[in-house]
């Protein structure tokens, strides 16, 4: 990738040696670069992680922590092929990262205990933050932390699961249902005295799913609260510069990079320049784009085991996010949009004017769909207390239908 040298924020203006945090601590692992990739369903799959981290570790820094996709305790517990892809990772991946979605505290036992028992993974994350409709309307996700009895119980469930093989156990949540219904200090104290190993806050409602500002005051007010054990911040981090802001802004022990990445895995090689306190910054020209995307391609089907199709399928929805900014005509990109094969890829990849260079300010900002704030779906009388009522069993339950839960 082309690098150059630009001017940073004052938080990042210091000598080659200055670390802009102190190393991340999650049980037993020792995060140098504080920064998580956040799971994205259908997006940081075993081949998206392997560019992040590659590009991470491309700056001689410790990359970060690679989560995986969002995956059901349901599905684990039923041992889903696909819910076990999720959690199959790369030989070189360490610490191994794993999402978990759950409504009912039996299931997220036994899928932790599954987790820990196999060796499939190092850390596990707990996610109370998906704002997704099919799940907060059996009262899932961003929902949960309502019952708070439910949401003690899930996450105590999980810890104890994990104990035994000193694996941690996070939890990544929202700031609530909406401004009126805020659950993220209540449910972050519950956390840490429960035992997790560090609170993870997108800054948002689930009303707002992604639109607006994340407000990262609430992540100060959350960082102010929960004292004992790391907190980090997660919405509208679009740059290293983003990243650096927030942690001066907040006080966070560390960031959560979610849609920020999509279709720029370099973004980790900024990050980790940016948190060993150095200004240089990754600007890939069109050639550069072009080649990551093929290697993508390839990443995609071997995770497939060999399904050309399959991997190229799944690797559609990146398009748009690569050639962000970029002189590419809508034809090229209708084409790369429906591509089937690598051959194809590399041909539609070679037409385009690989010597454009690095667009600038079109190339950055939001990336994918910010929609607009929505009525949060959820179950009927599902704010009319905080406990748990029997008569909601049964729908919670079918909130884990499906393998990645978002």
């Amino acid at each position: 990738m082309g690098r150059v040298t630009a001017t940073t924020s004052p938080l990042a203006a210091r000598t080659e040696s200055s670390r802009v945090l102190p190393p991340l601590h999650i049980g037993p692992h020792v995060i140098e670069t504080p920064v998580v990739l956040a799971p994205m369903a259908g997006v940081t799959n075993r081949a998206f992680r392997t560019l992040c981290r590659e590009a991470g570790a491309s700056t001689g820094e410790h990359p970060g922590l690679f989560v995986a996709e969002m995956v059901t305790s349901r599905a684990l517990v039923e041992r889903n092929p696909e819910a076990l892809r999720i959690v199959t990772f790369g030989a070189d991946e360490s610490p191994r990262s794993a999402q978990v979605y759950g409504v009912d505290p039996v299931t997220v036992r036994e899928a932790v205990r599954i987790i820990v028992d196999e060796d499939r993974a190092d850390h596990v994350d707990l996610n109370f933050g998906c704002p997704v409709p099919k799940v907060t309307r059996r009262g899932g996700g961003a929902a949960l932390p309502w019952k708070r009895d439910l949401f003690a119980g899930i996450v105590r469930a999980a810890v104890e699961a994990a104990r035994p093989a000193g694996v941690p156990v996070t939890v990544k949540m929202r700031k609530g249902i909406d401004d009126d219904h805020l659950t993220y200090l209540e449910a972050g104290r519950v956390a840490q005295d429960l035992g997790a190993a560090a609170v993870a806050l997108h800054a948002r409602t689930a009303a707002q799913h992604y639109s607006g500002t994340a407000e990262w005051e609430a992540v100060a007010r959350l960082k102010e609260t929960v004292t004992d054990v790391p907190v980090l911040g997660n919405g509208d981090i679009w740059s290293a510069e983003d990243a650096l802001r927030m942690v001066h802004e907040t006080g966070c022990d560390g960031v959560v990079v979610g849609r920020g990445c999509q279709g720029r895995p370099w973004l980790f090689a900024d990050l980790a320049a940016a948190f060993a306190g150095r200004p240089d910054r990754v600007r890939p020209g069109l050639r550069e784009v072009a080649g990551t995307l093929y290697r993508h391609g390839e990443l995609m089907i071997d995770y497939f085991d060999g399904d050309e199709g399959k991997g190229m399928r799944d690797l559609r929805k990146h398009m748009a996010w690569y050639l962000k900014g970029y002189p590419v005509g809508g034809d090229a990109r209708r084409a790369l949009a429906m591509v089937s094969t690598l051959a194809e890829l590399r041909a539609l990849l070679d037409d385009l004017d690989l010597d454009s260079p690095y667009p600038g300010e079109p190339a950055e900002g939001q990336r994918g769909r910010a929609g607009s704030p929505r009525q949060p779906h959820l179950p009927y009388g599902w704010l009319d207390s905080r406990e748990l009522d029997g008569a909601f069993a049964e729908r919670l339950r079918e909130a884990e239908l499906s393998v990645s839960g978002g």
